[in-house]
């Protein structure tokens, strides 16, 4: 598909992520509120619990890409400072009308996930059917 125009777009995390952490952080500590553990080990595992998941909202918050481009040299994907990171797709998954990237650049491996509260329908779309494209043409 060396004809199909390529997509760009800026990249900002989704909050998704965030919610449901949030719900699953919660129902943990209430859990171990309602196990039959001494209160020492409650006051610990709750604890632990709450500063694992802050650690890991506040790490997912702060993305190290800025933008996404597809074309017909494949992707690319650009940090803060705008310098480019050519990259590969490792796997992708269309979940509902979201979209999971998961590229690997020199740098390691980046999870991009693009839902409908940090990116536009139609650039969705256009990434689904250019995604399903291309798994048509590797078959």
């Amino acid at each position: 598909m060396t004809s199909a125009p390529a997509i760009g777009f800026d990249y900002r995390p989704s909050r998704v992520p965030g919610r449901v952490l949030a719900i699953i952080t919660v129902l943990a500590v209430v859990a171990i509120g309602l196990s039959g553990a001494p209160l020492g080990l409650k006051l610990v595992l709750a604890a632990g619990a709450l500063m694992s998941s802050v650690i890991t909202a506040r790490r997912s918050m702060r993305p190290r890409i800025a933008g996404v481009g597809y074309g017909s040299d494949g992707w690319t994907l650009y940090q803060a400072d705008r310098s480019q990171l050519p990259a590969t797709l490792l796997s992708h998954r269309v979940i509902g009308t979201s979209v999971l990237l998961r590229l690997k650049t020199d740098c390691g491996a980046e999870t991009l996930l693009l839902a409908s509260d940090n990116s536009d329908p139609d650039i969705r779309r256009r990434l689904r059917m250019r995604l399903a494209a291309h798994v048509a043409d590797a078959l």
